[in-house]
């Protein structure tokens, strides 16, 4: 487990610099990790003749600031690549930001407002030129933030879905995407928002519970007429079908016939469709096929027309008394009227029901047939499924493996236009003659009178969806391509598995001869408030990681989040867990003090076992171990149990034991404590390297000090070398037991920690002896001297402890106490029992409370046991 490697010539085990009392993070992080960058520890080479490990940074917005879920996932994805690093691989964390459309796009134009302007003000080119500047002077303030959290990432290799690499990987991709008849032009149902003018993709609609009112509408006359319900009635102008289902009898009789559609004049028909379900509602639905995607579906099955009747403001279109009114005024001026014509059947209002907002502005979706750009996802998508299947791809945790064939086994075609300014422009140009034409990136456009570039760009997740491959140099096959893809691995969180992961798998084997973009998909959870609820501005509990990083040092922050994060589980947090944390670092900082206060070194081999004490060969064999666990939850992405394995290792065993039990071995001085400042450097050395990838700051100004070497970040990653010693493992367990079970005497009897009590030992017949100093040490236990009475007497694992408590505690008041807690156990268990041998109560109560009251029963017998046992300890009279 030792690492003699990147020796400093100047440095050595007697010139290793003294640690300040107190661990401040904000006086070391900084300058550790600019160190790190200007050293170059986070760089990869391409001709370096190590086996690569590539993972990409999930590209943040460059609007967008840390939160607590890029902390989260940065830590996690941190973490796997320095330990990869530490362990030979030729490391690649990929860097880079998204130009996130909409997002940018709002951002310039409400700084464009504060002027009094428009972007129709500066027109097309100059706007974006403007975009453009705002990006050099405020985009990208989460770059300075991950550097606060510790990302490792190559910062030469920062990439950026706008700049011209990634522009021409764009182009290419759309055009042999075109040419290959995957991307096609057409007439569909989209989300539009009103506000941002232009159509959005699923993930960036929010559904939330509003008030509204679902009114019922009849249609037609007498015996013929029919009745809808709808929370929109503002669509009904542009109803072209009312649909039933095709078993239905109570409208069996009216399908292929016509109904006047009320406030229109206009006859539209009755429709059979195995879409409508009878059972709810009245079991007919007005069909509006240019405002919902479902009647979209509907109307394509059954050739009806698509009429329009709002316009891209949410405007009504449709001519008569309401053209010109927004939807929300019509909706209410349309009910009135059907109202007054004694068409309305019933309201109710408010009734809550599910409605999509645009995740930017807050405004309310509006479905709408729209000519837009299309990729046909049958194809790429099944060979996406078929990668997953076949094993070329790993999804961890398997189970996540079903929400994603649900995904990208039912997978629509996928509109990817966007009506904005900011963005791939789509590389198409229409002629004056109908003429379509698909321009890539080394050819030139048409031009001449009439020729124009189509003014959409690209959905966000299209140029996204290229990361893993794009950001390495495709389309041209780099040196960068050829060693770094496909991708090691990919985290991110299971909320995106549709959007961008099915995106990037269809991308990467389409674009990579069939090579998956990467190996292993590990998905983990959201970050929530410590009580499960989601953190949110509006319900007040959201965090900035900045502020708990100020407070307590971007370690503690980093180290809660890991162990919180088992695999696809969401992960709760409170600022109580970070300030525990923080006093694990201040433990681990005072431990090595400790260390090289007591002269604890790397240097030379380890001692050979038999020159080794009990507790030496203990404490390696616990560390081989925790070496191999921790090895192997990595390899499994379980970051919560590796995270938990280190910490209990460090504060109980390390800190809570060895360093104590090494207190007695230092202070009698000679060859044992040599022995001992040597094992107890290679523990601090190898347990500081373990915790480095999830702890990097602290670990590294701690093992500098410890071993006068350059930097832990290059340092070897621990390996087991199979050393074990069950003997010695169990002859400390005895020591450990024999100290727990004394001090919990002495807690019972209400001693203070620091009390000194005199007390005789007899250890005959077990391990103990060669411990008992430690012993004693450890339990402030006096020799036994004149005038020492046994008032005490506690065998323990085959030893016996007495204690002198005369003039430690007050007799009287502890067997009051004590009495007291014993009548109290000893009512707790007739009240159960009464309970457990009622037959009556038995038959009637549920298992799980019958389990309950024998726990409380057990309970209070062993609380009777060990109060008994206290009681016949007290000192007599």
């Amino acid at each position: 487990m030792t690492d003699n490697t990147q020796q400093s010539p100047a440095s050595g085990p007697n010139s290793t610099p003294e640690l300040p009392t107190q661990y401040a993070p904000a006086e070391v992080e900084g300058q550790l990790y600019e160190s790190w960058v200007a050293r170059g520890y986070f760089e990869a080479d391409a001709k370096s003749p190590k086996d690569p490990f590539t993972v990409v940074i999930p590209p943040p917005n460059v609007t967008g600031s840390l939160h607590l879920g890029h902390a989260f996932e940065h830590t996690l994805i941190d973490a796997v690549t320095r330990r990869k690093r530490m362990q030979g691989f030729e490391t690649l964390w990929q860097p880079g930001m998204d130009h996130a459309g909409i997002a940018t796009q709002n951002v310039v134009e409400r700084e464009l407002a504060k002027e009094g302007k428009s972007r129709h003000d500066l027109g097309r080119e100059a706007f974006v030129e403007r975009v453009w500047q705002w990006k050099a002077e405020s985009g990208g303030q989460i770059s300075g933030q991950m550097r606060r959290l510790g990302d490792g990432v190559a910062w030469s290799r920062e990439r950026f879905t706008m700049d011209e690499g990634l522009s021409q990987a764009v182009q290419t991709i759309f055009k042999r995407l075109y040419d290959d008849e995957l991307i096609y032009r057409a007439e569909r149902i989209i989300n539009w928002c009103p506000r941002c003018l232009t159509a959005i993709s699923d993930i960036e609609v929010e559904y939330q519970d509003d008030d509204g009112e679902l009114v019922s509408i009849r249609y037609g006359e007498g015996d013929d007429s029919i009745v809808v319900a709808t929370t929109r009635a503002e669509t009904m102008l542009g109803d072209t079908a009312v649909a039933v289902h095709p078993e239905d009898e109570r409208y069996r009789h009216l399908v292929g016939t016509e109904i006047e559609l009320p406030l229109t004049g206009r006859r539209i028909p009755i429709v059979a469709d195995e879409h409508v379900d009878p059972e709810f509602g009245t079991g007919a639905v007005k069909v509006t096929p240019a405002h919902d995607p479902n009647d979209f579906e509907i109307g394509q099955r059954h050739d009806l027309p698509s009429i329009t009747v709002l316009d891209e403001h949410a405007v009504i279109t449709a001519h008569g008394p309401f053209l010109g009114q927004d939807r929300l005024e019509a909706r209410s001026a349309i009910v009135a009227a059907l109202r007054a014509e004694g068409r309305i059947v019933a309201e109710k209002r408010p009734y809550t029901h599910s409605v999509g907002h645009c995740s930017r502005c807050k405004t309310t979706i509006e479905p709408r047939l729209s000519m837009q750009w299309w990729v046909k996802t049958g194809p790429l998508a099944k060979a996406a499924g078929d990668a997953v299947r076949d094993g070329q791809v790993k999804i961890h945790p398997e189970e996540m493996s079903k929400r994603y064939f649900d995904w990208v086994d039912n997978l629509h075609d996928w509109c990817i236009s966007r009506q904005l300014w900011w963005g791939h422009r789509i590389p198409v140009w229409y002629g004056p003659d109908g003429e379509m034409v698909c321009v890539g990136p080394d050819e030139e456009p048409p031009s001449g009178e009439g020729w124009h570039q189509e003014t959409d760009v690209l959905d966000t997740w299209f140029s996204s969806g290229l990361w893993p491959f794009s950001t390495l140099g495709w389309p041209e096959r780099t040196e960068s391509v050829e060693r770094f893809y496909p991708n090691s691995i990919l985290v991110t969180g299971y909320d995106i598995l549709f959007f961008w992961v099915v995106r990037m798998m269809m991308f990467g084997i389409y674009a990579m001869d069939g090579t998956p973009p990467f190996h292993t998909v590990v998905l983990h959870g959201m970050v929530r408030d410590q009580f499960g609820k989601k953190m949110s501005k509006s319900f007040g509990n959201a965090v900035n990681p900045l502020d708990w990083m100020d407070a307590y040092g971007s370690d503690a922050v980093r180290f809660t989040l890991a162990r919180g994060a088992n695999p696809g589980v969401d992960v709760p947090i409170g600022e109580d867990w970070v300030q525990g944390s923080r006093n694990f670092a201040n433990k681990i900082w005072n431990a090595t003090r400790f260390a090289l206060m007591n002269g604890a070194t790397v240097e030379g081999e380890l001692p050979p076992a038999e020159r080794l004490s009990a507790a030496d060969r203990w404490i390696l064999s616990r560390l081989n171990s925790v070496v191999a666990e921790v090895d192997a939850y990595y390899e499994d992405y379980q970051f919560a149990k590796l995270s938990d394995a280190l910490f209990h290792f460090a504060w109980d065993e390390v800190f809570d034991w060895y360093v104590e039990l090494s207190k007695t071995t230092f202070a009698k001085g000679g060859a044992g404590a040599e022995a001992s400042r040597r094992v107890l450097g290679e523990v601090l050395d190898t347990t500081l390297r373990l915790l480095h990838p999830v702890m990097p700051f602290v670990t590294e100004k701690l093992w500098t000090a410890l071993t006068g070497r350059e930097s832990v970040v290059i340092a070897e990653w621990p390996t087991d070398s199979g050393f074990r010693d069950q003997a010695a493992e169990q002859e400390i367990g005895t020591v450990q037991q024999l100290v727990t079970e004394v001090r919990r005497f002495r807690s019972d009897q209400g001693l203070q920690p620091g009390q000194k009590v005199p007390a005789r030992l007899d250890l005959a017949g077990t391990a103990l002896p060669p411990h008992e100093d430690a012993i004693r040490s450890l339990l402030r236990l006096q020799p036994a001297g004149d005038g020492f009475t046994a008032t005490a007497a506690l065998p323990v694992v085959g030893a016996t402890v007495e204690l002198d408590l005369s003039g430690a505690i007050d007799v009287a008041a502890e067997r009051k106490r004590l009495t007291k807690d014993l009548t109290a156990a000893e009512k707790e268990v007739a009240q159960t029992s009464a309970k457990l041998t009622n037959e009556a109560f038995l038959a009637k109560a549920p298992d799980h409370v019958v389990e309950k009251i024998r726990t409380r029963k057990a309970a209070a017998e062993s609380d009777i046991e060990r109060i008994s046992a206290q009681l016949a300890a007290l000192p007599q009279g």
